[in-house]
C-alpha cells in the first residue's frame, strides 16, 4: 500500500471503460483523487507532443490505457488509423515520460500482438513466433511496438517502463456502439435490442467455432495495479482468466441470460478473427500475485444489467 503513498499518477484513457475501473481501484488502494491525472481526449490530444508533454508533467507514474479500439469490423475498415494512433500515442507518452523522469511507466498492450497460431495456452515467450491475425493486425503490431520501446528504454536509459498483455475485458461502462464495439457488448445490445421488438432471428458474424478468454473489468483494474506496485521486469506478462470459451457457447450464454428466445442464424460470410485465445497466466501469478476473481456468468449477469439501466 505505501507504493501509491503521495505518488502523482496519470492515467492516459482514465475517462474510459477499463480507466474509470482502474481510478477506483487506485483511490481503493489509497490513491486520492487529487493525485490522478485523467486527460480528456477532446482536451488533450496524445497524437501531438505537446499533448504528451503537458500530460506527464509533474507525474511520478505513468499508466497508458489510451487507445483507439473496436472489434473486427472496426479493425477491417480503420486499419490506417488503428496503426497510427496506437503507435503514435504510445511512443510519444514513453518517450515524454523518459524525459520528464517519471519514476514508473506501464504500457497496457493487447492479446491481438499474438501470433495468428500460437499454441494454446499462448505462453509470452510465442509473442515473436508468428504474424497477427490479419484483420487486427495493424493494432496489435502497433501496440507490439511499445513493448519494444520499452525493452530499448529499459536497457539504454535505465527507465522502468513494464508491459502488460490483457484479454479481451468485458463489464459495467464497456462500449455498446454498434460500429466499434467488441463481441460481448455487441451481442448484450443485439438480443436485448430483439427481444425490444419481437424479432424472431438474430444474425452474428463467423462460424461459433473460435473461441476466446475475457477477463471482467474490475480484475483488469487489479492486476495493472498490483503490477505497477510489485513488478518491474523487461518481460511482458499476460492477464487473463485463463478460461477459454468458443463463440458459439458464449452466443448461447448471452442469449440465455438476456432471455432471448428466437433463431440465432451464423453469417458465414464474415470473419471469425483469431481461431483461438486463451493466456497462460502463472507469470502474472508468480510475479505479482495476480489472480481473476470474477466468475464469467456471473459477470456476463453484472454487465446485461448495466447495459439495461444505463442504455
Amino acid at each position: 500500500m505505501n507504493f501509491w503513498e503521495n505518488k502523482k499518477v496519470l492515467i492516459t484513457g482514465g475517462a474510459g471503460f477499463l480507466g474509470s475501473h482502474l481510478a477506483e481501484e487506485l483511490q481503493a488502494r489509497g490513491v486520492p483523487f487529487s493525485h490522478l491525472r485523467i486527460p480528456r481526449s477532446r482536451d488533450t490530444d496524445l497524437r501531438k507532443w505537446e499533448g504528451c508533454e503537458q500530460a506527464v508533467a509533474g507525474q511520478d507514474i505513468v499508466i497508458h490505457l489510451a487507445a483507439t479500439v473496436g472489434g473486427i469490423g472496426f479493425n477491417q475498415e480503420n486499419p490506417a488509423t488503428l496503426f497510427y494512433d496506437n503507435a503514435l500515442m504510445g511512443i510519444q507518452i514513453i518517450e515524454a515520460a523518459r524525459r520528464e523522469g517519471v519514476e514508473k511507466c506501464v504500457i497496457i498492450g493487447t492479446v491481438c500482438a499474438y501470433p495468428k497460431f500460437t499454441p494454446v495456452p499462448f505462453r509470452e515467450e510465442n509473442l515473436w513466433n508468428g504474424y497477427p491475425e490479419e484483420t487486427n493486425a495493424p493494432y496489435g503490431l502497433a501496440k507490439k511496438m511499445l513493448l519494444v520501446q520499452a525493452q530499448a528504454y529499459s536497457k539504454q536509459y535505465g527507465f522502468n517502463a513494464i508491459y502488460l498483455l490483457p484479454v479481451n475485458m468485458y463489464g459495467s461502462r464497456d462500449n455498446f456502439d454498434t460500429a466499434s464495439s467488441h463481441v460481448i457488448p455487441a451481442l448484450i445490445r443485439k438480443f436485448i435490442e430483439a427481444i425490444d421488438e419481437g424479432k424472431r432471428e438474430v444474425e452474428v458474424w463467423g462460424t461459433g467455432s473460435a473461441s476466446r478468454e475475457f477477463l471482467h473489468v474490475k480484475d483488469a483494474a487489479l492486476g495493472i495495479a498490483l503490477a505497477a506496485e510489485r513488478y518491474n521486469g523487461a518481460d511482458p506478462i499476460n492477464l487473463g482468466s485463463g478460461k477459454e470459451i468458443t463463440i458459439s457457447d458464449l452466443v448461447n450464454l448471452i442469449a440465455d441470460l438476456t432471455g432471448y428466445e428466437g433463431k440465432i442464424v451464423w453469417d458465414h460470410s464474415k470473419p471469425d478473427g483469431q481461431p483461438r485465445r486463451c493466456l497462460d497466466t502463472s507469470r502474472a501469478k508468480r510475479e505479482f500475485g495476480f489472480e481473476a476473481r470474477m466468475e464469467f456468468s456471473k459477470g456476463l449477469e453484472e454487465t446485461i444489467a448495466w447495459y439495461q439501466a444505463n442504455r
